[in-house]
């Protein structure tokens, strides 16, 4: 079985996330995942707009500025890992 093309630190699940859990996502976190670099689960995106709702409230830009920085940090850190200490990252 070939493996995926990915190395992200993003934790592995043991079973993939269900199209259910996604269809349950309120639209505007559907519609961030789609356009996502990294395979977010959808328990994950739950998770971080509700300590961002908590902070800021459930406005939409705002929570899409929170997973935008999440994704941004997982994917600072992963760049090291995969690439080394001296590619460019910003």
């Amino acid at each position: 079985m070939p493996r995926n093309n990915l190395a992200t630190s993003l934790r592995k699940q043991a079973r993939a996330g269900s199209m259910d859990d996604f269809d349950r996502l309120p639209a505007e976190l559907r519609q961030w995942l789609a356009q996502a670099c990294l395979p977010w689960s959808a328990g994950s995106v739950v998770r971080i707009s509700k300590r961002a709702a908590k902070a800021d409230g459930l406005e939409t830009a705002r929570l899409h500025a929170r997973l935008d920085a999440a994704e941004r940090k997982t994917l600072r850190r992963d760049a090291i890992k995969v690439w080394g200490r001296h590619y460019p990252v910003d």
